[in-house]
């Protein structure tokens, strides 16, 4: 797709003569040349020339250049210099540690740091649950990755990943107000990158999985949380789930078709794809087919990955073994969690009535939006400049904000639903229309209706094993008494 997007936006320092219309033939320039302006300021103004800086959106590069070239072939105008917004934003970094308390004088260093920080130590030495009151582990959690599937980039490798890092930890900062940061491994042994977070652990209150490539991100997942005391989540797989299911619930609002009667065809079954299929599949959705690169999973086949074979062995009933562009004559539903153009207007034209399309492979989507829209009655991508934006900012905030407000050192299938339906629940009734099904990442409300939803399931997750465990010990605690009295 060729829109122009803030992701490769730049800003072109132009010497211009002084004229009343300078200012309009450079906006007039860059419009021809299929870039969007979003800004055109007067840096400076002399009696012969002005300077103006013309900061548009372009689709790439090569793009760029040609913008450059269009105002450079102006008469009497020269480019002195073109910056590219994004890596400005990027210089040094984007995250910065900064001091909670403040240190005047030798009374503050002297509680913060030696020789008062030693009596803290020692509290917590006797008791480490005490850790989590008196010291960042209660608001922290590690964004980590060992740079093998980051973005739709691939296997770029920890230090090409961090940038993605920093700006998760950013987002986490800024909607829920949670201390994150970035944890790029170097290592893409899976034992060692569990060994590594088993280690460094005790700092973090939860740890956020990001960007690790299937299926290894299932058992580094799988065994953390079997194996630490603190929350584990994949993005990758909950975060989109979670924010895919709100999108359907409300999709299926719009064209008036329900969960566990529609047919839905998932494109993709990484850990992005099997997640989805899961949540799908608890909240009673009963027609799913899904497909990778050589086909639909379906039972009838032997799979050498655990992953797939729950696939086959928990969907597509009918048996159906054939493509994807197949698989999606008359469905309702098609869930892109894959890779660009993998279908045309040919696919979703043979769709049902009343079609839903989330084309969510990113940057570049499953099939161009606009043309989707020509068939689909909703239609959904991962991208911020169409409606229906399905990313996942508007959910692991808030979740990590509510399983630190609780405590909670388990994550549940409750959790997520209940994550999704307070995500879908901040589209109310009069708001609800084919290109508005999800709230704006901008909502200030989801991050916290989210943490509470995600915080109520966890204590009553905590409730229900505290009530189990109790009966247990009454039980135990019965057959006891009952074998003195036999024995007596």
């Amino acid at each position: 797709m060729a829109n122009p997007s803030p992701g490769n936006s730049i800003t072109l320092r132009v010497e211009a003569p002084s004229s009343f219309s300078a200012t309009s033939e450079l906006a007039a320039a860059v419009g021809a040349a299929g870039a969007a302006i979003t800004a055109l300021d007067v840096t400076e103004s002399h009696h012969e020339t002005l300077v103006v800086d013309v900061t548009c959106n372009t689709t790439d590069d090569e793009h760029a250049a040609r913008v450059k070239d269009a105002l450079n072939a102006l008469d009497g105008v020269k480019v002195q210099h073109v910056s590219d917004r994004t890596f400005l934003m990027h210089l040094g970094g984007k995250l910065e540690v900064v001091p909670k308390v403040a240190l005047r004088n030798r009374d503050d260093l002297s509680r913060a740091y030696t020789p008062g920080v030693a009596r803290v130590c020692l509290a917590i030495a006797e008791d480490p649950a005490a850790a989590r009151n008196l010291t960042v582990k209660r608001n922290t959690i590690a964004v980590l990755t060992d740079g093998s599937a980051v973005l739709g980039l691939g296997n770029i490798g920890p230090a090409a990943a961090l940038p993605v890092m920093e700006g998760k930890a950013a987002l986490f900062k800024q909607f829920a107000n949670v201390d994150a940061w970035p944890v790029c491994l170097d290592t893409q042994d899976t034992e060692e990158i569990i060994m590594i977070a088993k280690a460094m652990a005790p700092v973090y209150g939860g740890i956020n999985l990001e960007d690790i490539a299937a299926p290894r991100c299932f058992e580094i997942e799988k065994r953390l949380r079997d194996e630490l005391d603190i929350p584990v989540f994949h993005d990758d797989q909950h975060g989109t789930a979670i924010v895919t299911l709100a999108a359907l619930v409300n999709a299926l609002r719009v064209v008036g078709k329900k969960l566990d009667e529609v047919r839905i065809v998932v494109s993709g079954v990484g850990a992005a794809g099997s997640a989805i299929i899961q949540l799908l599949k608890a909240q009673g959705a009963r027609h799913i087919v899904a497909a990778g690169r050589s086909g639909a999973i379906h039972s009838g086949e032997q799979y050498n990955d655990e992953h797939r074979a729950w696939i086959a062995a928990n969907t597509n009933e009918e048996g159906f073994a054939g493509t994807l562009h197949e698989a999606l004559k008359g469905a309702d539903v098609f869930i892109g969690v894959s890779a660009p153009h993998v279908i045309g207007e040919e696919q979703v034209a043979s769709m049902a009535d009343k079609a839903i399309v989330f084309a969510m492979a990113n940057p570049t989507p499953e099939i161009d939006p606009s043309i989707a829209s020509k068939y689909a009655a909703v239609v959904a991508t991962g991208r911020s400049d169409f409606p229906n934006q399905i990313n996942n900012v508007l959910a692991f905030p808030g979740f990590f904000r509510g399983l630190l407000d609780a405590g909670a050192s388990d994550i549940t299938p409750e959790m997520l639903v209940a994550a999704a339906e307070a995500i879908a629940n901040r589209v109310a009734d009069d708001e609800l229309n084919a290109s508005y099904i999800i709230p704006s990442v901008f909502d200030p409300h989801v991050a916290s209706d989210v943490a509470s939803a995600v915080a109520a399931a966890a204590h009553a997750a905590a409730a229900t094993a505290a009530a189990s465990t109790a009966t247990d010990a009454a039980g135990a605690s019965a057959d006891t008494e009952a074998a003195a009295f036999a024995n007596a």
